[in-house]
């Protein structure tokens, strides 16, 4: 039998039931808090507030745990590759050889994007921003899919697969199309005989007569560093998916009301960040070493861009194995870049100074990922579309999720009011 627990109001207790998780998550339901006794929780920011009950991903932030469908990510990241994994965010377990051979055929089937949606973007300005032409594609696509985009749960549902394909194939394509467009340059189409990363880098950087191949280092940082991102909880933007989902709306609706939310600098400019910041310190004629002094002084303003996390209070799991593979991408490659030597430079030194290591400030995985970003040459106005590229099926996981609860609400988050009281209207000859 669970717990109960026991709130006290106004002279009055009041009981309520609680959860507890496969990991031992405990939380207390309060979903009959105001109509059993007229108040509501407040939680500014929901930080401390379960949204849901989810079977994809796990986060221990306090000892650096984080698993996808049960396993951890250090395995997957050995092990595993972005579509496999993909594959197990999306339908629960694993593949079959047959299964991840029919999801990969899906995936590659899906990948080019209708020529009138790839027309509509010569109409962008060519300074447009790439994430901005990423979500306007993406909303998009339900006015091109509509036979599998019907804002009806039933059909929606049974046309999941090739719904979830478009999403995953067609974000990467619509990203190498931003940045193609936005340069002045023609689209590749995609090139079913290549594996997924290849095949957005060859849609990316290949020129007439001059096909982009990559080398395996560079082909598996690109895949790790999507299979990091491919899902990481109840972020702000798998949130605004499930938020947007609870209403009915067609997948392809709410992964771009994801992709909104992760625009924000708050959310998905985290790397972009850290690029800015090496760049700023190399622009000074420093190597690092002023900035962290004036970084500990607390007195510059200036701050440590991809250094500690929110989640994670000891370390950042994803940042142990991407660091690694950064290290060996940059050594393949031999890339002689001031900001890299930097950011080798603040790395060791936040690592070794008591000063960091006391506010838990270790590189996370956005301060590895803008390097690694960087070293394939990839600018950094298209950091956050990376981002949501490898985002994008743990979006789909999550809008699938929300869409096969035939018992689901839709999500309605009351408010404390704090305006005005009850006050007449003012006639506009008496307001002076």
């Amino acid at each position: 039998m669970s717990k109960q627990a026991v709130l006290k109001l106004d002279d009055q207790e009041y009981t309520f039931p609680t959860i507890e998780g496969v990991e031992h998550e405990k939380a207390v339901d309060f979903r009959t808090l105001r109509s059993a006794s007229g108040y509501v929780s407040y939680d500014e920011g929901y930080g401390n507030t379960g949204s849901c009950q989810s079977e994809i991903t796990f986060i221990d932030g306090e000892i650096g745990i984080l698993r996808y469908r049960g396993i951890p990510i250090e395995q997957l990241a050995k092990n595993s590759d972005f579509i496999e994994s993909s594959y197990m965010l999306l339908y629960g377990d694993l593949p079959t050889q047959a299964e991840r051979d029919r999801f990969s055929g899906l995936i590659k089937d899906h990948a080019a994007v209708s020529p009138l949606m790839a027309n509509a973007l010569k109409g962008f300005p060519s300074d447009a921003p790439p994430m901005g032409i990423l979500g306007s594609m993406l909303g998009a696509m339900s006015c091109y899919n509509q036979d599998i985009a019907t804002n009806n749960r039933v059909t929606d549902l049974e046309n999941f697969d090739a719904a979830a394909a478009t999403a995953i194939a067609q974000t990467a394509t619509s990203a190498a199309l931003a940045y193609r467009v936005t340069r002045g340059l023609e689209g590749n189409q995609p090139d079913p005989s290549l594996s997924f990363q290849d095949n957005f880098l060859h849609m990316m950087f290949s020129e007439p007569g001059k096909p982009y191949v990559a080398i395996p280092e560079v082909s598996r940082a690109l895949d790790l560093m999507l299979l990091l991102h491919a899902d990481h909880e109840q972020n702000c933007s798998t949130s605004t998916v499930r938020m947007v989902a609870s209403g009915g709306a067609n997948l392809f609706a709410s992964v771009s009301a994801g992709a909104a939310a992760l625009w924000g600098p708050a959310h998905g400019g985290a790397n972009m960040a850290v690029i800015k910041m090496l760049e700023e310190i190399k622009e000074s004629g420093d190597d690092g070493s002023k900035f962290i002094d004036e970084a500990k002084s607390g007195k510059s303003g200036k701050r440590l861009m991809g250094f500690g996390h929110r989640v994670y209070k000891n370390f950042d799991p994803r940042a142990k194995i991407i660091g690694q593979a950064c290290e060996e991408l940059l050594a393949k490659l031999g890339i002689d870049d001031p900001c890299l030597d930097i950011a080798r430079h603040l790395e060791q030194a936040a690592l070794a100074d008591d000063y960091f290591i006391s506010r838990n400030l270790y590189p996370n995985v956005d301060f590895y990922s803008g390097i690694v970003l960087r070293a394939l040459g990839i600018p950094a106005d298209m950091f956050t579309v990376m981002f949501a590229i490898g985002r994008m099926p743990g979006w789909v996981a999550n809008w699938r999720e929300i869409a096969m609860n035939p018992k689901g609400k839709i999500n309605r988050p009351r408010q404390v009011y704090q305006g005005p009281a009850l006050r007449d209207y003012t006639p506009v000859a008496e307001r002076g």
